[in-house]
C-alpha cells in the first residue's frame, strides 16, 4: 500500500542553511524511489495556523518511505533544515477507499 512523507515549512528562520540543506539533500530528492506529488508550490491554508509551503513523496511502502526518511545521508542533511527553518515531516499509509 502506498505511503507519503508530508512536509510542512511552517516558518523560514535561516535561509542560508536552508540552502546548505537542499544542496546536500538534492540526490535524496532525485531517487527514483518516490514520486513528488508536490513540491512547496503555491497553497492556501483553510484551516489551522500558516505555513509557507508543503511537499508530498509518494513511495509505494511505508517501509519504503520509512528508509528514505531515516538513511543516515539524509538526516545529516536533514541537520541544516532544522537548523534553517521549522518543518513538520509526518508519513502516512495511504489506505484510502473509495465508496462502493
Amino acid at each position: 500500500m502506498a505511503a507519503y512523507i508530508v512536509f510542512t515549512r511552517v516558518r523560514t528562520r535561516n535561509p542560508a542553511e536552508i540552502e546548505i540543506y537542499r544542496k546536500q539533500a538534492s540526490v535524496f530528492f532525485s531517487d527514483p524511489s518516490f514520486k513528488w506529488l508536490a513540491r512547496f508550490g503555491e497553497c492556501e491554508v483553510k484551516e489551522g495556523p500558516g505555513i509557507e509551503g508543503v511537499a508530498i513523496l509518494e513511495f509505494s511502502t511505508m517501509e519504503e518511505a520509512k528508509a528514505w526518511y531515516e538513511n543516515p545521508g539524509y538526516q545529516e542533511a536533514a541537520r541544516h533544515r532544522f537548523v534553517g527553518g521549522d518543518y513538520t515531516a509526518v508519513i502516512v499509509e495511504g489506505s484510502y477507499v473509495a465508496p462502493q
